[in-house]
């Protein structure tokens, strides 16, 4: 079973393994921010061939969505021969949910260094297995595969895999499928307890300089909480190889 079935060209019905974690009647809204570029994809190799890279995902999370069909919508803000900026838009009853803007960028050979003064972490063999469930609950958590070191409250790294396929009968790339895993940086790394304190994030940005090319994908993640009930989530991203790029989620703090 996948995280998603494609009722229509625009329409996916979320399985059960979507599910959590702060409410175990709406989405983890992880699934679908893969979901997001797995439809800029697909748009992107309908109206061109020369498959230009996503360098930045930018999501705004503008509210919480039920587990009932959704809709995704993909509009070209800024065309053009070498970058492009594309939104899709994940909506419920013509609601916007999710929003995404990515930056489409022509591939070639770099003509400077190639290099990176961000730090490798240890593979994932060298981490000890962790259940997310015993801490999240939920079909999406529990779906997932996590290795992990947690060093403190707010402080983690972690690699983290699913077996599970984006959509249905549908192959997605390796990007779109990592990109169904970057939101789960916010609960790897705690610093309060979620069964007392709600942290859940506004946004993701994550911008990427290199393409990942494993389906293991590695946080480097610091957990933050200000004064004023604002919090933030930063991780360096790896895959097999090392650092592919860093993501941000701004935090807004709850207790319960």
């Amino acid at each position: 079973m996948a995280y998603f079935e494609r009722l229509g060209p625009e329409t996916f019905r979320p399985t059960p393994h979507v599910g959590g974690a702060w409410n175990l009647e709406e989405q983890h809204i992880a699934p679908a921010l893969g979901l997001l570029v797995h439809a800029v994809e697909g748009d992107r190799d309908v109206r061109r061939d020369d498959c230009l890279v996503i360098g930045r995902l930018s999501y705004d999370i503008l509210g919480t969505v039920p587990l009932a069909p959704c809709d995704v919508a993909v509009t070209v803000l800024r065309g053009g021969r070498t970058i492009e900026l594309v939104e899709a838009v994940l909506s419920h009853a013509d609601r916007a949910i999710v929003r995404l803007r990515a930056w489409l960028m022509r591939s070639a050979e770099s003509a400077t260094d190639v290099g990176t003064s961000l730090r490798p972490i240890e593979p994932p063999e060298a981490f000890e297995a962790w259940d997310p469930s015993t801490l999240w609950p939920g079909g999406f958590i529990a779906s997932t595969e996590v290795r992990r070191k947690y060093v403190e409250p707010g402080r983690a790294v972690s690699w983290v895999r699913t077996a599970l396929p984006l959509v249905d009968g549908e192959q997605a790339s390796t990007l779109a499928s990592v990109a169904g895993l970057l939101d789960i940086a916010n609960g790897l790394a705690v610093r309060a307890n979620p069964r007392e304190v709600a942290y859940p994030n506004l946004d993701l940005t994550a911008h990427l300089f290199r393409q990942p090319a494993s389906r293991w994908i590695g946080f480097d993640t610091s957990v933050s909480f200000g004064p004023a009930g604002i919090g933030l989530t930063s991780s360096t991203l790896h895959d097999l190889s090392g650092p592919i790029g860093t993501q941000a989620q701004v935090l807004t703090i709850r207790p319960l």
